[in-house]
């Protein structure tokens, strides 16, 4: 009896040794720049109008926060050229010894946004607060974004089912993102090839959700920061209190 009972608990170990899922946690306050040693960081006055730093003037907590601004416009963006406002450190777990963060995965961040937003020919104005993908290559080929729209002035949930998509479970247009306060961010990212899907919270309050496809059950790299339409000539925002999480399947 005492011989099955041993046997039973190394198996019981053996499981929990081989399990996949790790629960990982990646956290950051921006009170030091070392939170993001060995990733790229984008460059400072990128395309001479975007800047970025670590500053303790406005913070959500602690004595740090990662501010960004615009100060000036860009050319139109081209099928040559990319001249979206940039200034923001990347997260990169394919560069960690441990490697990518396996999906599902909340995502909670604290930010402040003054921004105005406009229209604009070929494209109106929108801002991203987060960006995140599966590819491992500099590429970001396949990406899922965050994104204000000037719009309805809601936040939203881009590249979704597929890349260039905008096809929503649910989409609010009533939940306005209030812009000069601070404001929480939730999401949930489930990067599964077949079954993939993703949700945001504004304020505890659902305000997008949309299936995933393209995706390989990876989260690899991911911003979050100043990334914004090239035409916005002014505004900033500040980020504070991040947390990117593995869970369970909800």
């Amino acid at each position: 009896m005492n011989r099955i009972i041993l046997v039973l608990i190394a198996v019981a170990f053996v499981g929990c040794e081989e399990s996949p899922h790790t629960h990982r946690k990646f956290q950051s306050s921006f009170e030091s720049v070392s939170d993001f040693d060995g990733f790229y960081i984008s460059p400072q006055g990128y395309l001479g109008t975007s800047y970025h730093n670590i500053q303790d003037t406005m913070v959500h907590s602690g004595t740090y926060a990662h501010i960004a601004w615009v100060t000036d416009t860009n050319p139109p963006s081209t099928i040559f050229q990319n001249n979206n406002h940039r200034g923001y450190p990347t997260i990169q777990f394919d560069n960690t010894p441990e490697g990518v963060f396996r999906t599902p995965c909340y995502v909670t961040l604290w930010v402040y946004l003054d921004m105005a937003l406009y229209p604009h020919t070929p494209e109106n104005d929108w801002f991203s607060f987060a960006t995140f993908t599966s590819d491992e290559s500099d590429n970001w080929s396949r990406t899922v974004l965050i994104n204000l729209a000037y719009e309805d002035s809601c936040i939203r949930l881009v590249h979704v089912p597929n890349q260039g998509q905008q096809q929503h479970i649910y989409q609010t247009t009533t939940v306005k993102f209030p812009q000069r306060e601070w404001v929480e961010i939730k999401a949930y990212l489930d990067f599964d090839p077949v079954n993939g899907y993703a949700k945001v919270w504004q304020n505890g309050v659902l305000v997008s959700q949309a299936e995933v496809d393209g995706c390989n059950g990876n989260l690899a790299q991911a911003h979050f920061g100043l990334y914004c339409s090239p035409r916005t000539s002014s505004g900033f925002i500040v980020n504070d209190d991040l947390l990117i999480e593995e869970v369970h399947h909800e």
